[in-house]
């Protein structure tokens, strides 16, 4: 860090979210001020550090690689979590334990104290103080200036100035001044999700800080802390996660000692006594595998992604059910939990079906959500290329609020289409699978072995489903000794509307569906293939005459999908692609077809 280099490159700019409600990685990277990303063909240094600042902080990483557990000692030192195991990372979050491991007001408190403590012991003064802050400011350097760590620094410079300026400022509006200024100095903070845990969080424990502080009890303490930190973050994990852990207030009556009491401080002692970093991994191993084990515990509630006029009542309510406590009433918490019951369970009293035709890249995956819950139909998951596209699918199934897939469908048994069914049958609840009507491929099986070991019952060569009388029509029931042939094609009427899932038939196919059923004015094409030149031939789409044409292909594909003629073929067709679109919506509202992409 500190080298002057010499760059040649192409700009790019960060990508939207291409699914709808998830991650949008260009806002969070606008929170750091940061518009492009360069993808580099050479990099040359023209000028080795001279900065002071940057030669300690390259010292002090050069040595934590050394020692073991680095990554911890990273992340409690520099604020850099990126080197923990994924899954490790992951259980952190799900146990509702994330926060610990981002530097904040915890660590800056331990810090400055320490700090106080021997600068005190050498010589009382107020001098010490202003050492101190010039160390905080240092230290923000070191942590890349991450909101938690900005808002815990100018909160203890502010709070000094205030204490030896007399200036009777209480610590919320002190707090509330640094919120306000930060988000002139940059509005996009309002998209880093820290950013808002560390305010709404810190603004709600020193509102309420009566609540906590009249416990004398310690576990009663960080009880309610846990309780309140809870309370705060639940319309933020609402709109972001997509659920809520309810051990999370539990866990961190476990987490948060053994982390701030002994892990923190640990940490620091062995950035001095390195010897000692034999005995941090074995303390770093167990808090790995009690967070792995406790995963085991949790007791996850799905809340579909909400409007920020329901955020609003969220806080509103929150805010109401804590003075409440504070009154000593507890019997409001109970609104909460109603709140939380009906929210949970929304999906019962919607009544407009919809088809979202999921970005997964260069594959197929289809979602069909009935009315009032009434069943949630998959068709193909996609792949798993260069990332897991089932964690997208995932996390887009849960900010619609659902629980668990009715039926998985697939329509054949290639990657791009089924790829990521073992990720999907792992992480999320599902019922029932269906297979298309040739024999099992070495995927198909692997996916058998699964649905066997977890006694989910499948079935092959389906003629109809019917849920609640919405019909599902296999048309495809010859068996061609190619796997594409052999796509399960399904029609389906929805409220008058009528869709036509393709897979990946080709013409040949397509000729067979023409012979036997009566396939006109088609509103909704999914369209076979990926708009590959062996399907969605002109005599085909002509006869079926699709409204609207939905192809499901990757960006910049290898295959170069679609392809022109059958671009052509559609022309009367109005077109649909994940690659332009992101994932499309169709929405059967009073009987009328709304259409929503998730990019504009």
């Amino acid at each position: 860090m500190g080298d002057k280099v010499k760059i040649y490159g192409t700009l790019e700019k960060f990508k939207d979210n291409t699914n709808f409600n998830l991650f949008n990685y260009r806002k969070y990277m606008l929170s750091k001020n940061t518009y492009y990303k360069m993808n580099a063909s050479s990099i040359t240094i023209i000028g080795k550090n001279k900065n002071i600042l940057y030669s300690i902080k390259n010292y002090l990483i050069e040595k934590i690689n050394k020692l073991n557990k680095s990554s911890y000692l990273k992340t409690f030192i520099l604020g850099d979590s990126s080197d923990i195991d994924d899954d490790v990372l992951s259980s952190y979050r799900t146990n509702g334990v994330s926060h610990l491991f981002s530097v904040s007001g915890m660590h800056i408190t331990l810090l400055s104290s320490i700090i106080l403590f021997i600068l005190n012991k050498i010589k009382k003064s107020k001098i010490n103080y202003f050492i101190v802050i010039l160390f905080l400011i240092f230290y923000m350097f070191l942590t890349n200036f991450t909101p938690s760590v900005i808002r815990a620094t100018f909160l203890f410079i502010l709070l000094t100035l205030n204490k030896f300026l007399n200036l009777k400022f209480s610590t919320l509006k002190i707090l509330i001044i640094i919120l306000c200024s930060s988000l002139i100095i940059n509005p996009y903070n309002i998209y880093n999700i820290g950013f808002k845990f560390s305010y709404v969080v810190s603004l709600f424990l020193i509102s309420f800080s009566k609540i906590i502080n009249r416990n004398k009890n310690y576990v009663l303490k960080t009880l309610t802390t846990s309780f309140i930190s809870f309370l705060a973050g639940i319309p933020i994990l609402i709109n972001n996660y997509f659920g809520i852990n309810i051990m999370t207030i539990l866990n961190n009556i476990l987490f948060v000692p053994l982390i701030s009491l002994i892990i923190f401080p640990f940490s620091l002692i062995v950035l001095i006594l390195n010897k000692l970093d034999f005995l941090y991994e074995i303390m770093i191993n167990i808090l790995e595998k009690l967070s792995l084990f406790i995963t085991n515990f949790k007791i996850e509630i799905i809340l579909c992604k909400v409007n920020i006029f329901i955020i609003i009542i969220y806080y509103l309510l929150i805010i109401l059910v804590l003075y409440k406590i504070y009154k000593k009433k507890y019997i409001y918490i109970i609104l909460i939990a109603i709140v939380i019951f009906i929210h949970t369970n929304i999906g019962y009293i919607k009544n407009n079906p919809y088809i979202t035709f999921i970005d997964v890249g260069q594959g197929d995956s289809s979602l069909i959500h009935l009315p009032y819950n009434k069943g949630n139909i998959l068709i193909d998951t996609g792949g798993v290329y260069n990332y897991d596209v089932s964690k997208d699918t995932i996390n887009y199934l849960k900010s619609e609020g659902i629980k668990n897939i009715d039926y998985l469908i697939l329509s054949h048994g290639d990657f791009d289409h089924a790829g990521s069914s073992l990720n999907l049958i792992n992480n999320f609840k599902v019922d029932k699978v269906i297979f298309n009507n040739d024999s099992y491929n070495e995927l198909e099986q692997k996916i058998i072995k699964v649905l066997d070991k977890k006694n989910i019952e499948y079935y092959k060569g389906l003629k109809k489903l019917n849920i609640d009388n919405y019909i599902l029509q296999f048309l495809n029931t010859k068996d061609y000794d190619n796997e594409n042939d052999n796509s399960n094609v399904i029609y389906l009427k929805f409220n008058n509307y009528k869709f036509l899932f393709m897979g990946d038939a080709s013409t040949l196919t397509e000729k067979e569906i023409l012979n036997k059923y009566n396939l006109t004015n088609i509103d909704v094409l999914k369209v076979g293939h990926h708009g590959s030149k062996t399907s969605s031939s002109e005599n085909f789409i002509d006869v079926i005459g699709p409204k609207y044409s939905l192809i499901s292909v990757g960006k910049n594909n290898r295959y170069g999908h679609p392809n022109k003629e059958v671009l052509e073929n559609l022309k009367n067709s109005i077109v649909y692609r994940t690659d332009l679109d992101g994932s499309i919506k169709f929405k059967i509202n009073n009987k009328k077809l709304r259409i929503e992409t998730c990019q504009p």
